[in-house]
């Protein structure tokens, strides 16, 4: 049976109100929530009638405020004081920084790495004291990204000294302002981005834009940047224009390693849906951008353009990780070796490389072997997920990967909320645990490291939750919100109602639990692909519990 396809560019604006989901008749915590003003939408009520109020711009103010709370969350950070000779300087007294919360990279990061200096962060030069400075362990773009922020930095303080109106705060401050300024417009990107692909789901965005975890981790380091730019890969790929998709994830991973990691589900479901042409160009300009914006870079300073690979190679498991936790709590340090004492972190590497390994085979194999092709963004999110569960680094801002993600793979509005509660009350509790008992170092910390690492292991436990609610939706596709709306994978691109070309035997059948006839899976794929669209099933008074039994073959 061929389903109906929907012209990837068309923009949403093509789209009737009536065939847009309305999250207030189909998602349990928007009816709650809609109750704050007036309650769900009516049958009747008159939709896409206002010129201005359209969900894109909605979607955008929302986020534009939820960004100024983050701004606000950070600000401590930035408060000055008056120091003993008369200068200002930055205040940090009383725990500041881990008692609100508003602890960052980005303040520290300004005279660490000599972004008050006017040199190419990647060359050697020495700081205002004559200290030879660190090397920037970033990736390239998000150094040159930096170091343009600090030339903004400049150029502004100099014209707001001559103007004699405009503000003048620490340089400091102004970079922090400046570069949370752009990393909001640039977040804003990321939101239109996703409403795009999003289609007939468009309020799902408020996921990512009403997000608490938002709030805490905007502007706690760049992560931003590689999220803006991969929305904007991920639209490329569903308008069906894979060099551009390949171009701007050249330029994403330049920013952070982990959108490469979309380029797994991509090939898989190239691959199940006979397209590896289509896949190709996307690859290649991937590595023909990343490699046009990192050789000019490492040829010329080859010393700190390893820096970042070297320190990813070095590090130790990050506090929050389930490595970490192992390590405190049954005392054994083979995963937390001594740094210092020049013990490697070797063991720790090849575990969290072997274990992220079986987790991308586990993926493939579910996405060629579920009776209907996954979608693009389900696999997207289990990868992603998947990298930061076992990776042996998952600083709390990297969650921020998985914001538009969430609003593509699994538009629940309940879950995952819960789990960015989660996210947001283990960055306080990790805070308190480096505050200390006054301003010596040597005090005790004001809060045991205990707290944190339950509730990272809680927080690990709910997005296994959300990883295994998408497992369900790719095995069971009448549950699958987005495919009840009508379509097929909106993200998908040239994969959008495409036939199968391979298929595997999935893991039950393999081991003799379960087998099924190439007809019984061409009856489930089939029975899966006509049910009927979200308007429908409320009309109809069908449940998703009502939609998990297809038919029987024989019938």
């Amino acid at each position: 049976m061929s389903q109906s396809r929907v012209n990837p560019n068309t923009d949403i604006a093509g789209l009737s109100p009536f065939e847009r989901v309305r999250p207030t008749w189909t998602d349990p915590t928007a009816r709650r929530a809609a109750d704050l003003i007036g309650g769900p939408l009516g049958r009747h009520a008159q939709v896409g009638r206002t010129p201005v109020l359209t969900p894109l711009r909605v979607a955008l103010l929302m986020a534009l405020l939820f960004l100024i709370f983050g701004w606000f969350a950070k600000s401590p950070c930035i408060q000055q004081t008056i120091g003993s000779d008369g200068i200002p300087v930055l205040d940090s007294s009383a725990n500041r920084q881990w008692i609100s919360g508003c602890y960052n990279d980005i303040v520290p990061a300004y005279q660490i790495h000599g972004l008050d200096q006017s040199g190419f962060p990647y060359a050697s030069h020495v700081g205002s004291d004559g200290a030879v400075l660190s090397p920037l362990d970033y990736p390239v773009l998000t150094g040159a990204f930096m170091w343009v922020i600090a030339r903004l930095t400049g150029a502004y303080l100099t014209f707001a000294a001559h103007s004699g109106v405009l503000p003048q705060p620490l340089q400091v401050g102004a970079y922090f302002t400046i570069g949370a300024v752009v990393l909001g417009l640039l977040y804003l990107w990321a939101v239109a981005s996703t409403l795009k692909i999003s289609r007939r789901r468009p309020w799902d965005v408020a996921i990512m834009c009403l997000s608490p975890l938002l709030v805490v981790q905007a502007f706690t380091n760049w992560e931003i940047l590689p999220i803006a730019l991969l929305a904007a890969a991920m639209l490329a790929w569903a308008r069906e224009k894979p060099v551009w998709a390949g171009v701007l994830l050249g330029l994403a991973v330049s920013t952070r390693f982990y959108p490469i990691l979309l380029l797994i589900p991509l090939f898989v479901l190239c691959l199940r849906a006979g397209r590896l042409r289509a896949f190709t160009p996307v690859g290649i300009a991937t590595v023909l951008t990343w490699s046009a914006v990192n050789l000019p870079v490492a040829l010329l300073y080859p010393v700190a353009w390893r820096q970042y690979f070297v320190t990813a190679i070095n590090r130790k498991a990050e506090f929050t990780t389930l490595y970490a936790i192992f390590s405190d709590w049954s005392n054994n340090k083979r995963f937390n070796p001594d740094l210092a004492a020049g013990q490697s972190p070797v063991l720790l590497n090849v575990t969290s490389v072997t274990l992220f390994g079986l987790a991308c085979v586990g993926i493939g194999w579910l996405g060629l072997s579920a009776a209907r092709r996954p979608r693009l963004a389900q696999l997207m999110f289990l990868t992603v997920a998947s990298f930061l569960l076992v990776g042996k680094v998952w600083s709390p801002q990297f969650s921020l990967w998985l914001l538009p993600l969430a609003v593509l793979a699994l538009p629940r509005w309940r879950p995952v909320l819960v789990w960015q509660l989660a996210e947001s009350a283990l960055w306080f509790l990790l805070m308190l645990t480096f505050a200390t008992k006054g301003d010596n170092p040597a005090h005790y910390a004001l809060l045991p490291q205990y707290p944190y690492q339950v509730m990272a292991l809680i927080r690990s436990a709910l997005l296994i939750m959300l990883m295994a609610i998408i497992v369900w939706e790719i095995l069971r596709p009448g549950a699958d919100l987005v495919r009840q709306t009508g379509d097929d994978d909106p993200a998908g691109g040239v994969l959008d109602s495409a036939p199968d070309v391979l298929t595997v035997t999935s893991l039950p059948e393999l081991v003799g639990f379960r087998r099924r006839s190439r007809l019984e899976r061409a009856v489930e794929a089939e029975w899966a692909a006509a049910q009927p669209a979200g308007p429908e099933l409320l009309d109809a008074g069908l449940t998703n519990s009502a939609l998990k039994n297809p038919p029987d073959p024989k019938d």
